[in-house]
């Protein structure tokens, strides 16, 4: 993993401690780790990162925002606010959503994050096939950051029954084996171009890649080939 990156993660648990603390200070502190996210800024260091993967001298029409509300149009509903963005001349290029998720309570949200990644891709493809971000099929990318930590890792063996039998793969698996089941479903079913799940005890900084296919390696080489296919355009 390149220091970047591993700044980056050092960061995003530097800057949940400082809005804990601020909240804590204020007299608005929020139930459980909410907390720490609330502010919305604990990801920023990654995105940072990231966007400066599409920086290019040679694409003086591209143009990258990450900072403050970047919001989309929708098919299935009105819009939709990601993370960041890439436009050229106009054209959407590249969206990237970003998400955490930290302990103790993993099962209380793994489902909601499995919701909105599959929504949101599933809304942008059609929104696509209506003409409504341009010429260009857009590239989709998404980043887990996930602690690190018993509560996720550990196989659960007492679960709710389902009526009908639930496929083998998740048997046994704690949460991060089910967002890596979930990512590369989603990447080799093309609903994203490139997905990253990171692992991360408490405090660390070394990223720890869960499989190489949704690595920062990968990840980077995925938006390397898909600034030179913007550069190939002809807009």
């Amino acid at each position: 993993m390149t220091d970047e990156f591993e700044a980056a993660i050092h960061a995003f648990w530097d800057g949940r401690d400082l809005q804990t603390q601020k909240q804590i200070e204020s007299g608005k502190i929020d139930a459980g780790a909410r907390g720490a996210v609330t502010g919305g800024k604990h990801l920023e260091p990654l995105q940072t990162a990231v966007a400066a993967l599409f920086s290019d001298p040679d694409l003086p029409g591209l143009e990258i925002r990450y900072e403050g509300k970047i919001t989309l149009p929708g098919y299935y509903r009105r819009s939709k606010d990601w993370d960041l963005v890439v436009t050229y001349k106009g054209v959407l290029v590249a969206a990237i959503e970003f998400k955490s998720q930290v302990g103790p309570s993993f099962g209380n949200n793994f489902n909601n994050r499995s919701e909105e990644a599959i929504g949101n891709a599933v809304d942008v493809w059609r929104g696509t096939e209506e003409g409504l971000f341009g010429s260009v099929r857009p590239w989709l990318g998404f980043i887990m950051v996930i602690e690190s930590t018993h509560a996720s890792t550990k196989p659960l063996i007492r679960e709710a029954r389902t009526i009908y039998r639930a496929d083998p793969v998740f048997d046994f698996t704690g949460y991060i084996d089910r967002y890596r089941i979930l990512l590369q479903r989603l990447v080799r079913e093309r609903q994203y171009d490139a997905a990253a799940l990171l692992a991360t005890p408490k405090g660390g900084g070394i990223v720890d890649d869960v499989v190489p296919e949704l690595g920062m390696n990968n990840f980077r080489a995925a938006i390397a080939g898909r600034v030179a296919y913007i550069k190939a355009l002809d807009l």
